[in-house]
């Protein structure tokens, strides 16, 4: 083995143990079980630090991802209804068109596929939501508020914005 060789694999291992800076947007994800369904959402949780979020960072009308890095990806184990329209057991990249008095949640076939590469011919199903204002919240997040054995609502929530979504399982 030359000198150059043993420096080089010596750079290697040396820059595979270097510490890497966390992510600016971190992983997240949230399972709930309901009734005999499990859904399960991967997302990395951009932060707000303090940009004005939709209308600004986010455009009113246009695709987007709610989440950074990879796509937010949603898994039904089982067939469900969300906001009344069935979506079949499997998993979905899920974007949003955020609007003022409207949303619009797209599920996706495409996954994995990065946040910014909105594949628009393989949506599955795409609901309406209306937005309600809670209080702030710095780090994008899902979450479950209501569950019950047959209902839930699942709740998109980043800044002021709360966009709910109801699922119903067979």
């Amino acid at each position: 083995m030359t000198i150059a060789q043993s420096l080089m694999i010596a750079a290697l291992a040396w820059g595979g143990c270097a510490a890497q800076a966390p992510r600016p947007s971190q992983h997240g994800s949230v399972t709930q079980r309901i009734g005999e369904t499990t859904i399960a959402i991967e997302y990395n949780r951009p932060v707000a630090r303090g940009r004005t979020l939709f209308g600004t960072l986010v455009p009113w009308g246009r695709v987007w991802c709610p989440g950074a890095d990879e796509c937010t990806h949603i898994t039904l184990s089982t067939d469900v209804k969300i906001q009344g329209q069935t979506l079949a057991a499997g998993t979905y990249s899920v974007w949003a068109v955020p609007q003022q008095e409207r949303w619009t949640i797209i599920f996706n076939r495409a996954h994995p596929v990065f946040h910014t590469r909105y594949p628009p011919d393989q949506d599955v199903l795409r609901v309406e939501a209306t937005p309600r204002s809670g209080s702030h919240i710095e780090t994008l997040a899902f979450y479950f508020p209501v569950v019950d054995g047959k209902h839930a609502e699942l709740v998109l929530h980043w800044g002021t914005v709360v966009v709910p979504l109801g699922i119903d399982v067979p």
